[in-house]
C-alpha cells in the first residue's frame, strides 16, 4: 500500500476511505501545515522529505512542478468527484496499477 500525503484542499473523506483501505494517508492538517500558506513547492518537498507521493486536487501546479523536477515519491492529480466513495475507489485503482509511485505523474480523471 501507498504511503500518501494529502493538500489542503483534498478531501478529508476520501483520505479516510483510503486509509480504511490500507493506505498510510498524512494529511496537511495532521502534518501541522493547515492554513500556512505554503508553496506547491514546499508541499512536494515535505512529502518527498517524508517519502509520500502527495494527493492533489491542484492539476496544473503539480504537473508543473513534475516536469521541473521528475524525481519525487511521486504526485497523484485528480479532478475532483462529488461521489467521494468513487474518487478514493479510482485513486486505489490507480494507485495499485502504478506502484511504484517513486518519479511518476499519475493522472485521475473524473467518469463523465
Amino acid at each position: 500500500m501507498a504511503r500518501l500525503y494529502a493538500d489542503e484542499q483534498f478531501p478529508r473523506i476520501v483520505s479516510e476511505l483510503l486509509q480504511a483501505m490500507g493506505h498510510d494517508v498524512l494529511t496537511v492538517q495532521e502534518a501541522g501545515n493547515a492554513n500556512l500558506g505554503i508553496p506547491d513547492d514546499e508541499v512536494l518537498a515535505f512529502a518527498v522529505s517524508d517519502n509520500r507521493a502527495v494527493m492533489t486536487l491542484n492539476r496544473d501546479d503539480f504537473v508543473r512542478l513534475h516536469r521541473a523536477n521528475p524525481l519525487h515519491a511521486g504526485i497523484i492529480v485528480i479532478t475532483n468527484d462529488m461521489d467521494r466513495s468513487r474518487m478514493a475507489a479510482r485513486i486505489n485503482e490507480a494507485i495499485m496499477a502504478s506502484e511504484p509511485l517513486s518519479n511518476k505523474l499519475v493522472r485521475i480523471v473524473r467518469p463523465s
